[in-house]
């Protein structure tokens, strides 16, 4: 299973008048929108954000959209900040067994480990859980 997670703050570099062109974002949206994920972009209280989930039987294009509409809000939008978390259980035997994030600061994302949810076997999941067998 591929499950990922996230949320991101839009905003532009530092001053209202560098804020990212509203339409453009949305034109993004919709073209990374669809299948079985959630990807929802809205105004909150005056502040932009990208809401994204989704549960996969396996990593797809579809999950790819998603990761390159983050990297992508990050370059036009270089003050954004917020988190993708995401696991996939195919990875190799030790990274398949845990969360990675996408960390997006100041548009840019990093890779990083994750020390909530992971290792998901014991920690999520387990023989005692019900999803553990």
């Amino acid at each position: 299973m591929f499950e990922f997670h996230g949320w991101l703050a839009i905003k532009g570099p530092d001053t209202p008048d560098d804020e990212p062109d509203p339409e453009v974002l949305h034109r993004l949206v919709e073209s990374a929108s669809g299948g079985s994920s959630l990807i929802d972009l809205r105004w909150i209280n005056g502040e932009l954000f990208l809401h994204v989930g989704g549960l996969l039987n396996r990593r797809s294009s579809e999950a790819d959209e998603v990761f390159d509409l983050v990297e992508h809000i990050g370059s036009i939008a270089p003050g954004s900040y917020g988190l993708l978390y995401y696991h996939d259980d195919e990875m190799a035997r030790d990274d398949g067994n845990a969360f990675h994030v996408l960390a997006v600061r100041r548009g840019q994302v990093t890779e990083e480990s994750d020390g909530h949810l992971s290792p998901v076997i014991p920690r999520l999941e387990g023989p005692s859980s019900p999803t553990g067998g």
